[in-house]
């Protein structure tokens, strides 16, 4: 990483393998029970997708990158309003417990970087605890989480 760059980067442990994690990443029926509205289709490496929000009346597109079954799924997205690229990596930890580390990057190291980069923490860390809410509990957390 350059000093005129900077990253986002967020982890949590999550309590199933990395199969299931990997799974509930790439393959939209799931995605759709933690994190998005739709898409257009399962993360394969190669493909855009298109992902929407209901809930905050938005749609990005997803340049799939690089994807290693139950290890590493990475995209180039603008999520941020900036193109940058995220990388999810799955670290099996035991039978039953795995650690989901997201980076995504990169953003000029100046205000309007910091800002945009801290949105994402913010977001990539909703992600996480949506994610794991609905993989070990069953409980979708978006449901009535954006009031207008």
């Amino acid at each position: 990483m350059a000093e005129d760059k900077i990253t986002a980067k967020v982890q949590m442990g999550i309590l199933k393998p990395a199969s299931e994690i990997f799974e509930a990443i790439v393959r939209p029926d799931l995605m759709t029970r933690y994190f998005i509205s739709g898409s257009t289709g399962k993360m394969e490496s190669g493909k855009t997708l298109t992902w929407t929000w209901k809930d905050y009346e938005g749609e990005h597109d997803i340049k799939v990158g690089k994807i290693e079954k139950d290890k590493v799924v990475s995209f180039e997205w603008s999520g941020s309003g900036v193109n940058c690229v995220v990388v999810i990596t799955l670290e099996q930890k035991g039978d039953n417990k795995t650690v989901v580390k997201i980076t995504e990057s990169d953003w000029l190291a100046d205000y309007k970087g910091a800002n945009q980069c801290m949105g994402q923490v913010e977001g990539w860390t909703h992600f996480l605890l949506c994610m794991k809410a609905y993989l070990e509990y069953g409980i979708d957390l978006r449901i009535g989480g954006v009031i207008k």
